[in-house]
């Protein structure tokens, strides 16, 4: 798995302004506290600027954040304001833990950025030796009908004061790794624009890959959702959003 976002990162926040959240934080708390069992230390694997670390923590959670990129992690420290939360740059394929936790998210696709089945292998095997009996993984991707049929070899623009973003996109249907292509132009105090690029991928894999998964690894799913909205699974659903729970050894 690469570093992505390495140079985008500054501007990783400004660029996503469009996510909720807030939804996905209430998402994620209504499953936790309408759970039997406590929880109240979690994982937040691949966990970017902490745009969820932070607010879990700010709601009581022991929170714990792990991502590749040094980059995103500097800015989510700088988000903690003083909380009490342990940022390690790790790789989620093959993290570690001091102890076990009563519960893992991994939001925004993240999984998707894994190109190998192995490494999804390796990763799901991680999150059951650290997930205590009876503790939640919720996780979501992007489906196969996203990265193919809307993100596909289609251009997008994203713009904001001071920054332009264009987003070039191209699906290949053999390996169902759908390829970004970034272009960011930051403006500069004397007009010109100062050009970064990166590449990112992500890999579209089928529904069933999930639920293997899941089982093979100590876990029994829960639901699944369309969206954290809590919609149901469609043909044309783009996220699949996963809740499993760790079973009783």
């Amino acid at each position: 798995m690469s570093d992505s976002y390495s140079s985008l990162a500054p501007f990783y926040d400004r660029l996503n302004g469009g996510t909720d959240y807030d939804a996905i934080c209430t998402f994620v708390r209504e499953l936790f506290e309408s759970e039997q069992k406590p929880i109240r230390s979690v994982l937040d694997l691949a966990c970017g600027t902490g745009n969820l670390t932070v607010p879990l923590a700010r709601a009581g959670y022991d929170m714990t954040g792990i991502d590749l990129s040094e980059e995103m992690l500097s800015l989510a420290q700088s988000k903690a304001d003083g909380l009490p939360i342990l940022f390690v740059k790790q790789n989620m394929v093959s993290f570690e833990l001091y102890g076990t936790v009563d519960a893992v998210i991994c939001c925004l696709d993240s999984l998707n950025y894994l190109l190998k089945k192995e490494e999804l292998e390796r990763t799901f095997a991680h999150v059951k030796n650290y997930l205590e009996p009876g503790g939640l993984f919720v996780f979501d991707v992007n489906t196969p009908y996203r990265l193919e049929q809307v993100y596909g070899r289609q251009d997008f623009v994203l713009e904001e004061e001071g920054i332009l973003c264009t987003w070039r996109n191209d699906y290949n249907e053999r390996t169902r790794i759908c390829t970004f292509y970034l272009s960011l132009f930051e403006e500069q105090t004397d007009g010109s624009y100062l050009r970064s690029d990166e590449e990112q991928k992500e890999r579209a894999y089928a529904f069933s890959t999930f639920k293997k998964l899941i089982g093979d690894n100590g876990m029994e799913l829960v639901s699944v959702y369309g969206a954290y909205d809590r919609s149901p699974v469609t043909e044309d659903s783009e996220k699949w959003c996963f809740v499993c729970r760790r079973t009783a050894e």
